[in-house]
């Protein structure tokens, strides 16, 4: 290469390249690291390099190359490409390599408006100097190149329209955590924001997209999930997408429940006119959900819930498909379908399934959440009487239409209400679960509106974060973790905004949080386990009895010093009733694993002092942030050992952790024969998790005759979930060749417009 070629400094000066200088920082980057070669990142470089070539190019073709080299042969590339990132993300931050001192750097963006003032009204400088001393900006060498691009995409506070970064990833965790116990008393604050600074830099605990991109800034909307019921009236109707568009503006997946509205044809204004039915009104909620583009962190998107019975479902179990026109599509909304205990009994015996429009049988869409029995009683009440409009279906008809829709969109889920009400920390009788959110793992109450500013609606807002499971040896090292988790979100309640009283009213009476787990697929090889095979079953179980009582033990712990949320006696818990004691008994068919805990003493504690939380746990994809974390995501198998994401930053290649010691060990996703390994370890999960689980099946149609999946496995999967008391079912996945690589190494995934690119993302 032309050792006289010039490079463009960012000053418009010219001057000649130094190549040792280049030599050098490669070859800082790649000490400690296996396999890795410092000339052959210089050879692929030198190749794109030409005369006036600006210095920031320069740096981004080095990292491209280093990127490019990430293979199972050589996988410490991710962690050179990613040091090469971080040393260039500071320049452009900082103007050196050196990042400054904490005060310095919070006085400065506060004057820019990119900080939170109330940071230093909240601390004195000698205190930012304390915290100063907590950092360690040397944890930013941990990250993968996956994790240091998210973190540039998505978390670091910027300026999205010139691409200016302000920050660099120690100062988001340091102050995310001094904002979160700013309320704290002065001599304990900085001891919790020092503990929950370290979990986590050192990625034991994994934050969600809303808190890292917006805690410290001076836009306080941070929970993940929200979840809007509608009522049948064009007031509430409106309420909803008034709501809807306030909450996609600030980062939030949104759930709306709208199976309430009455069925096309149905009369309104005491027979004055038709009802159009619920198509229209959808497409209003879409148009809502699209309104906003989250500020360039994630785009705005919804999953709509109705029940299975409801007398439009064969045109709704349709409205996402590539068939039909616009007119009767409405592709931009995922859909959740509601199902329980009868809809399954009529589809075993093989009977039928009636359709009614809620509007026409009173009491009925109340109690399908709040009393199974009452809701059958009613059903077969309203069945008899010939006078009341409705539709029969064959059940396995319904169902396979469901299930086929579902196979081929991806995107239709499954809420088993029921499940959803009976092992719910929640009394149904006076708050009853009616839906779920955009990733089918939070289970609230709510009410609906009659106007934006109604104070006897309730909005349910889940605020997320997980523990990674990797990350411990022991699991008596989950109790600190717990608690500390607890604390973080409990005060993060307190201290963000509410655009709508609905909301806030909701938030504070209940104070509902979930917390779920990444890298289990980790946990599971690392102990020498598979999905597959029932063997991580007692594992799995023993695991999710700590973090549960860890969790309750924690909010009770908070309850004893600042007192129990207002409506703790709305929960199940405050009867004390405990998750141990409502679960379904078949579970105990495929695990024999004891309890360990003393859940006698802790039912004793809650009974007496409550609980700061209505809910604490919550199964998310975590999709985004186990790449900050450089874990597997949530609780799914990986799909390949290395994983190719498609963003718009290009292809970002990630490797399985720990890849030398455990690359013979994971159980890759399309390895496993069926879903049933999988399901019974989601319904050992459930029979803790508090609220839900986001829980996917994968379909390999080459395992198949014809090499189409029947329809009879599907549904056989379907009653296995429900069998073992699974809550909900999130994405149907189908290998088809083109998004997976069949050699199983490497696969190529892309984003796609849900929870997994974004919206109630952690």
């Amino acid at each position: 290469m032309n050792s006289n070629m010039t490079v463009t400094k960012r000053s418009g000066e010219r001057e000649t390249i130094d190549l040792d200088k280049i030599h050098r920082v490669i070859e800082w980057a790649a000490k400690g690291l296996k396999n890795v070669s410092v000339s052959e990142v210089e050879l692929r470089s030198h190749l794109q390099f030409f005369d006036g070539i600006p210095t920031e190019a320069i740096h981004e073709t080095i990292i491209k190359a280093a990127a490019d080299l990430i293979s199972p042969e050589a996988p410490d590339y991710q962690f050179l490409a990613a040091r090469l990132a971080v040393f260039h993300l500071r320049k452009k931050a900082f103007g050196q390599f050196e990042p400054p001192k904490l005060v310095d750097q919070v006085t400065r963006l506060v004057e820019l408006g990119k900080y939170d003032k109330h940071i230093l009204e909240d601390y004195t400088s000698e205190e930012l100097t304390i915290l100063d001393g907590y950092i360690d900006h040397w944890r930013d060498m941990n990250f993968s190149y996956a994790a240091v691009k998210q973190l540039e995409g998505k978390y670091l506070v910027q300026n999205r329209v010139t691409n200016e970064i302000y920050e660099s990833a120690q100062f988001l965790y340091i102050l995310v955590a001094a904002c979160l116990f700013a309320r704290y008393p002065k001599d304990t604050r900085l001891d919790y924001i020092k503990r929950f600074y370290d979990a986590a830099s050192t990625f034991k605990i994994s934050l969600p997209t809303p808190i890292m991109a917006g805690v410290r800034t001076p836009t306080r909307q941070f929970s993940s999930c929200v979840l809007i019921e509608c009522d049948d009236s064009l007031d509430s109707i409106n309420a909803t997408a008034s709501s809807i568009v306030k909450y996609v503006s600030q980062r939030a997946g949104i759930g709306i429940n709208a199976g309430r509205i009455r069925a096309l044809g149905s009369p309104i204004r005491g027979g004055e006119a038709f009802h159009t039915g619920c198509l229209p009104f959808y497409k209003y909620f879409q148009t809502a959900v699209k309104s906003c583009s989250q500020g360039g962190v994630r785009g705005g998107a919804a999953t709509l819930f109705y029940p299975l019975w409801h007398l439009e479902v064969e045109s709704l179990l349709v409205l996402k498909n590539n068939r039909g026109v616009e007119d009767n599509r409405v592709r931009h909304l995922d859909y959740g379908v509601q199902l329980n205990k009868l809809m399954y009994q009529r589809l075993i015996k093989g009977q039928n399934i009636s359709l009614f429009s809620p509007s026409d049988v009173p009491g009925l869409y109340d109690a399908f959440f709040a009393d199974q029995d009452e809701f059958e009683r009613l059903y077969l009440q309203y069945e008899a009487d010939l006078s009341i409009r409705r539709k029969e279906i064959k059940a396995v008809e319904l169902f396979s239409l469901m299930m086929q829709e579902r196979a081929s969109t991806g995107r239709i889920y499954i809420q088993n209400v029921d499940h959803c009400n009976t092992h719910s920390p929640f009394d149904p009788q006076v708050a009853p679960i009616k839906q779920s959110n955009l990733c089918l793992e939070i289970a609230l109450p709510t009410k609906p509106l009659k106007n934006i500013d109604d104070p006897n609606g309730e909005i349910a807002l889940c605020t997320l974060s997980a523990l990674n499971l990797g990350a411990i040896k022991d699991l008596s090292e989950l109790e600190p973790l717990a608690d500390l988790a607890v604390r973080a979100l409990d005060n993060l309640l307190d201290y963000q905004d509410y655009p709508i009283i609905s909301a806030q009213l909701g938030s504070m009476n209940r104070r509902t949080l979930g917390i779920g787990v990444i890298n289990f697929a980790n946990y599971l090889a690392k102990n020498g386990m598979k999905y597959s095979d029932s063997s991580g079953n007692n594992l799995t179980h023993k695991t999710f009895e700590a973090i549960q009582f860890y969790l309750l033990k924690a909010s009770n712990n908070l309850a004893k010093e600042q007192g129990a949320c207002p409506l703790f006696n709305e929960t199940t818990y405050a009867q004390g009733i405990l998750p141990i004691d409502t679960y379904k008994r078949d579970l105990d068919k495929i695990c024999d694993e004891p309890l360990h805990m003393d859940w006698e003493g802790l039912r004793a504690d809650i009974k007496q002092h409550g609980l700061r939380n209505s809910t604490l746990s919550a199964l998310m994809p975590s999709e985004t942030s186990s790449q900050i974390s450089n874990a597997t995501n949530g609780i799914e198998p990986p799909r390949g050992l290395i994983s190719v994401k498609a963003s718009k930053d290009g292809q970002l290649k990630q490797v399985v952790p720990d890849f030398d010691e455990l690359k013979d060990k994971y159980e890759l996703l399309w390895n496993m024969p069926n879903n049933e390994g999988y399901l019974q370890l989601v319904g050992l999960m459930q029979k803790f998790v508090d609220q839900a689980i986001s829980s996917n099946t994968n379909y390999d149609p080459t395992r198949f005759d014809n090499q189409k999946v029947p329809m009879q496995t599907l549904l056989k999967d379907l009653l296995t979930a429900y069998k073992l008391g699974v809550k909900t079912l999130y994405y149907h996945n189908t290998r088809d060749g083109a998004s997976d690589q069949f050699d199983d190494i490497t696969v190529v995934e892309k984003e796609d417009d849900g929870c997994a690119s974004g919206a109630c993302k952690i």
